[in-house]
């Protein structure tokens, strides 16, 4: 009498990297996705950032600095929220999340995935930009601020994680890029990150703390000493209370989710 052999055990790690490998090769080759999420913040530094270098009043550091600043957290935010939020939208609405909950994939790998691709994308964008701000926009930094403005960057890749995913748990997949859009853009203006705060109007400067990448900025300019205001802390901590919120909510939507799909 003989037994059939036991299948082989997948390979945990295997299965997390494998599958972070495949959600960065399938964003990235989706030209709209490489073109306006890595692309648009380097071009936006390009015209306006160059363009404002020597003449801008912004504060204590050059134009091309503060700049590289803020366009780097516009580039990040966009890239966590174009990877969360219409990427979950989208596979919610193809009925890719039944096919992952049936299949031998930890539900976890799927989430650590998109918040790898997420950072990878992130640090793409910063490299990018400091690439171009040192050699055309004569950036100059000591190598400690250049490492910390690039972790800060990177790091703060995860709030607007956390927001993504709450958008791809709340809305349909083909409403899912214009309602990212009329939120994203609008919310970076007023948070200072195309024009220096200081320059928008007095209603805009009052609102831009109650959004969170007001914060996120703040805590970049401050690694360059261009903060306009508040402590580090404080803001660390708004970014903190605002992606509990959005995990919150993204927990509630998955809830709600199961055995359901959107068309």
């Amino acid at each position: 009498m003989t037994t059939n052999p036991r299948p082989p055990r997948a390979n945990p790690v295997r299965l997390y990297v494998t599958e972070a490998q495949h959600e960065f090769l399938k964003l990235i080759r989706i030209p709209i996705f490489a073109v306006s999420t890595i692309a648009l913040p380097v071009l936006f530094y390009a015209l306006f950032g160059l363009a404002f270098g020597g003449g801008g009043d912004s504060g204590p550091v050059g134009a091309t600095t503060y700049l590289l600043a803020t366009y780097g957290t516009f580039g990040v935010i966009g890239a966590a929220l174009f990877g969360f939020g219409v990427s979950v939208a989208t596979e919610r609405g193809q009925g890719w999340m039944r096919l992952k909950h049936v299949s031998p994939m930890p539900p976890q790998a799927y989430f650590v995935a998109k918040v790898a691709m997420s950072t990878t994308v992130a640090a793409m964008i910063v490299a990018a930009l400091f690439t171009l701000g040192a050699s055309l926009g004569g950036v100059r930094m000591s190598p400690t601020q250049w490492i910390s403005l690039g972790l800060v960057l990177i790091i703060g890749a995860l709030p607007f994680s956390a927001m993504g995913l709450a958008f791809g748990y709340l809305v349909g997949p083909n409403s899912a890029p214009a309602m990212v859009n009329l939120m994203y853009l609008p919310m970076a203006f007023a948070s200072g990150l195309f024009i220096p705060i200081h320059q928008l109007p007095t209603v805009v400067q009052d609102f831009a703390p109650a959004l969170p990448p007001y914060h996120f900025a703040q805590l970049a300019l401050g690694t360059v000493s261009a903060s306009e205001g508040g402590s580090p802390a404080v803001h660390a901590l708004v970014l903190l209370a605002f992606t509990a919120v959005f995990l919150t909510v993204a927990a509630w939507g998955f809830r709600r989710d199961e055995g359901r799909t959107y068309g």
